[in-house]
């Protein structure tokens, strides 16, 4: 089994998140085309402005193939965000969400936050049950239609 190594995102990974963070959601979940642009726009802000102290994003990689990401974003002093959560079909099922999510959470608690935050969908069920499993908290729910899709918006936290 090939090494999967976690370092930090660059602008050079920005087209490759862009494209698949597009192409899944479109083949998974019906995504229209909107949904590619908004995440470039997260990450030409997140390049162009993030606090290197306090926020931060990687990328899984094996053998120089890229199989995920995740990010913690400042939300307010004490509130990170974890944003951007991926990870590739055949990245899925050895633990390497478990592993990016150990990473982002520590992280955040290690800068000083109190609290994380988080924004799903509620058909992310494989998503959803690590942040259950992880201590996570889901606090809203609500119907939506965005991208192209009826979906039911879910909101979570994890508290320090």
């Amino acid at each position: 089994m090939e090494e999967i190594t976690l370092r930090p995102f660059t602008a050079d990974d920005t087209d490759w998140l862009v494209d698949q963070h597009a192409t899944l959601y479109a083949q998974n979940d019906g995504f229209d085309d909107s949904f590619g642009p908004l995440v470039r726009t997260i990450l030409e802000d997140f390049v162009a402005g993030h606090d290197a102290e306090r926020e931060r994003g990687w990328i899984a990689e094996a053998d120089g193939a890229r199989l995920g990401s995740i990010f913690c974003v400042r939300l307010n002093d004490t509130t990170a965000k974890l944003r951007l959560f991926l990870l590739l079909p055949e990245a899925r099922g050895r633990g390497l969400g478990q592993r990016l999510l150990h990473q982002c959470m520590g992280f955040a608690r290690d800068t000083g936050y109190s609290n994380m935050q988080l924004w799903t969908h509620q058909s992310h069920t494989a998503a959803c049950a690590l942040y259950a499993k992880f201590g996570w908290e889901m606090v809203g729910s609500k119907p939506v239609h965005s991208f192209g899709q009826d979906l039911v918006e879910q909101t979570w936290v994890y508290r320090f």
